[in-house]
C-alpha cells in the first residue's frame, strides 16, 4: 500500500493533520491517545502492519490531536469539546456522514463523549484501554492519587532526557521490544514537546464521563489489553457494564498501548463491525435521543420591574434582552428552544460553550439595567420535531431556580465534563431539586 498523503482540515483557527487509507465499505475514525504523528506511524514495526490491515476491510480515517504530530501547536491542553469539534471537521472535509470509531486511552474517553453527543454521526464504538476517570474516587477505587499521577508524569517527561531513561519510560507504556521501543520514542518526540505532554497529562487528569456512559446508545466493544498496567481492567469492566450495548474482550499478551499481536486487535474489530453490520444496526436513523447541555435564565426581580417600567417600556426592554441573548446564542453555537416571559431554553452541544454563552449573557444584560440568573445541566434528553425533553430538561431548570442574582450555576455532571477548559467553580454545597430523586452537588461559576 502506498503511504497516505497528509492533509488539513480547518477546525475555527487550528489546522488539524488527517490521512486517508483503504475503501472499504464503510469509514472507521481512529482516535489516537497520548501523543501520534501521522507519518511517523509508517515507521513504526507493529502499529504499520496494524493499519495497513484495518485499512484492508475499511476507509480508515486518522488525525493528529491538535498540539500534537503535524496538527497546529496550541496553548495548552483542548478540552474534549474541543477535540469533538476536530473530529467532526475532519469527517466534514473527507465527506464522511456517519461512521465507527476506534479510541484509544484518553482517545476512548473522547469517542464515548461523541457518540452521545452526536448519535446521528455514530454507528458503532470499539474503546481500548478506556478509563472513564483518571483520579481515584470514594466512588472509583481505581483511578490514580495525587501521589500516583504525579510520578506518572515525572516518567513520561523521561521520554525527553537521555536516551537509556527515555527507553525505560516508554517500555512502561505498553509490553514493547526494542524495536518497537525506538520507533514509539522517536514518534513521541517528534509528536509533541515536553510542555506539550505536561498539559496533555494535566487534561487528562481532569476528565470524568462516567456519568454519559448509559447515553452511549450505540453497538459498544471494549477491548483491554491483559498486560495494561496503566488502566486496569477493573476499569474496563466499568465501563462495559455502563454502557447499555457493550461487550467486553480482554486481549491475552498485549499492554497499554502496545500493537504486537495487532492481528488479535483486527480480528476483534472486523468481527464486531460486521455483526453490527448484518444485524443491521449500522443503517442510519433518526436518534431519538443525544446528550445535550441545557441553558435556562430568567430575570431577577421581573415582576417588579415591569411594575416600575409600564407595560409598554417592559415590552421594549424585554425585546432588547431577548436580543441580546439570541446574539450570544449565535455567537456559541447554542439552539433558543423556548421563551416564556423573561426566560430563556436553550441548548449546547458542548458544556463549555454553554458556560461561557450563560458567563456572557449574564453579564451583557447589565448594559439594560437587568438581572439574570443561570442554570446549567448535562444529560441525556429526548429529542421530537428539533425539541429537546426528559428528566436532564427538568433538572437543568431547577438548577437555574437555585441560582443566586447574576450566578451561573451548574450541576456536577457540567463541572466534570470541562476537564482542560480553564474554567473554575465555587462549591455551592448538596441541593435536593423539587421533583427530582437525590441529592445534587452545585457549582457556581467563578468570575473576576
Amino acid at each position: 500500500m502506498d503511504l497516505p498523503e497528509t492533509r488539513y482540515a480547518r477546525s475555527g483557527d487550528v489546522n488539524i493533520a488527517y490521512q486517508v487509507t483503504g475503501e472499504g465499505p464503510f469509514d472507521l475514525v481512529f482516535v489516537p491517545g497520548y501523543v501520534t504523528h501521522l507519518e511517523l506511524h509508517w515507521k513504526m514495526p507493529t502499529f504499520a502492519p496494524f493499519l495497513r490491515e484495518l485499512s484492508s476491510f475499511c476507509r480508515l480515517i486518522r488525525f493528529d490531536k491538535r498540539g500534537t504530530g503535524m496538527s497546529d501547536p496550541a496553548g495548552g491542553a483542548p478540552t474534549l469539546e474541543t477535540r469533538m469539534d476536530d473530529v467532526r471537521a475532519v469527517m466534514d472535509a473527507v465527506g464522511s456522514k456517519r461512521a465507527a470509531f476506534y479510541g484509544l486511552s484518553e482517545g476512548a474517553a473522547m469517542i464515548i463523549l461523541f457518540a452521545a453527543t452526536y448519535p446521528e454521526r455514530t454507528a458503532a464504538l470499539i474503546v481500548r484501554s478506556a478509563f472513564p476517570r483518571r483520579m481515584w474516587a470514594p466512588d472509583y477505587p481505581w483511578g490514580r492519587t495525587e501521589e500516583e499521577y504525579e510520578r506518572e508524569v515525572a516518567r513520561d517527561l523521561r521520554m525527553f532526557g537521555p536516551r537509556d531513561q527515555a527507553r525505560e519510560s516508554v517500555r512502561m507504556l505498553g509490553s514493547f521490544d526494542d524495536e518497537e521501543v525506538e520507533g514509539f520514542l522517536e514518534m513521541l518526540r517528534f509528536g509533541a514537546s515536553p510542555g506539550t505532554l505536561t498539559a496533555l497529562h494535566r487534561m487528562n487528569k481532569e476528565i470524568d464521563i462516567r456519568h454519559v456512559l448509559p447515553a452511549v446508545r450505540v453497538p459498544t466493544l471494549v477491548l483491554h489489553g491483559e498486560l495494561d498496567t496503566v488502566v486496569p481492567l477493573d476499569a474496563a469492566r466499568y465501563v462495559a457494564s455502563r454502557i447499555p450495548a457493550a461487550r467486553l474482550v480482554v486481549l491475552p499478551g498485549i499492554g497499554h498501548l502496545a500493537f504486537r499481536g495487532g492481528d488479535e486487535i483486527t480480528d476483534e474489530i472486523r468481527r464486531f463491525i460486521t455483526e453490527v453490520r448484518e444485524s443491521g444496526a449500522w443503517e442510519e436513523s433518526e436518534p431519538d435521543r443525544a446528550l445535550a447541555t441545557v441553558l435556562f435564565t430568567d430575570i431577577v426581580g421581573s415582576t417588579a420591574k415591569a411594575v416600575e417600567l409600564g407595560d409598554a417600556r417592559w415590552r421594549e426592554l424585554l425585546a432588547d434582552h431577548h436580543s441580546l441573548i439570541r446574539r450570544q446564542l449565535v455567537r456559541f453555537r447554542g439552539r433558543e428552544l423556548d421563551t416564556a416571559g423573561d426566560g430563556f431554553f436553550a441548548s449546547f452541544d458542548g458544556p463549555a460553550r454553554a458556560i461561557r454563552c450563560a458567563c456572557a449573557i449574564t453579564d451583557s444584560v447589565r448594559e439594560l439595567g437587568l438581572e439574570l440568573r443561570a442554570g446549567l445541566h448535562t444529560g441525556e434528553c429526548e429529542l421530537l420535531d428539533g425539541k429537546v425533553g426528559g428528566i436532564a430538561v427538568h433538572i437543568g431548570a431547577r438548577v437555574a431556580k437555585q441560582a443566586q442574582p447574576g450566578e451561573v450555576l451548574v450541576s456536577g455532571t457540567v463541572k466534570d465534563l470541562v476537564a482542560g477548559s480553564g474554567l473554575e467553580f465555587e462549591e455551592r454545597g448538596v441541593a435536593e431539586l423539587k421533583g427530582v430523586p437525590g441529592e445534587w452537588r452545585l457549582y457556581a461559576v467563578a468570575r473576576d
